[in-house]
């Protein structure tokens, strides 16, 4: 159910993404990464991880936001391990939060 969204969602931004990483071949100015890019993004990652399913596709918009201003400042190895970085944080939360989730199962069944 939420994970159809979740897919719909992300195939609606992977070309949005791949036409993004195309326009910054050309020559243009390079935007500068302002805070309220990053905190926009970690707050939608914030409220996708509480549940709230329904902003996936903000937090998809941010982080395409970011990262495409990212790309423009970053060679492709900084890229590659600044999301290697954020994925296995991400990989570490989920795993933190699943222990927890069932740690209160096992807890509420003792009862």
């Amino acid at each position: 159910m939420a994970s159809d969204g979740a897919l719909a969602a992300l195939l609606r931004f992977l070309p949005l993404y791949f036409l993004s990483v195309m326009n910054n071949q050309l020559p243009k100015q390079i935007e500068k990464i302002a805070p309220e890019d990053i905190i926009n993004t970690l707050q939608s990652a914030y409220k996708v991880f509480q549940g709230e399913a329904d902003q996936l596709d903000d937090l998809l918009k941010h982080s395409g936001h970011l990262l495409k201003k990212a790309a423009q400042r970053f060679t492709t190895t900084q890229l590659i391990l600044g999301i290697a970085v954020v994925a296995g944080v991400a990989v570490f939360a989920a795993a933190k939060a699943a222990e927890h989730a069932e740690s209160e199962d096992i807890s509420h069944e003792e009862v």
